[in-house]
């Protein structure tokens, strides 16, 4: 049963920096989107950022959605540990 939690708290830790890797890269101003990390990152964590993005209000262009998502996993590693 540690193992498990072990295992979920990792995946969760390594979301994380594929996450901030994400929102570091939008920083980027004409960055070519068929990079292969590119993609990557943004496959990896569209799934999830975009149901949120549809259910938050607009907020005059600032996506917050990646914050809703760290704050998200911090609440559960905090369940979890």
């Amino acid at each position: 049963m540690e193992s498990l939690f072990l295992l979920v708290f990792w995946a969760l830790q390594v979301y994380q920096f594929v996450l901030l890797a994400r929102v570091l890269m939008s920083w980027i101003p004409n960055l070519d989107i068929n990079n292969p990390i590119a993609r990557f990152l943004y496959q990896a964590t569209e799934p999830v950022l975009a149901p949120i993005r549809n259910a938050l209000p607009a907020m005059g262009g600032i996506d917050l959605s990646p914050l809703v998502v760290f704050i998200g996993i911090s609440i559960l590693l905090q369940l979890i540990f």
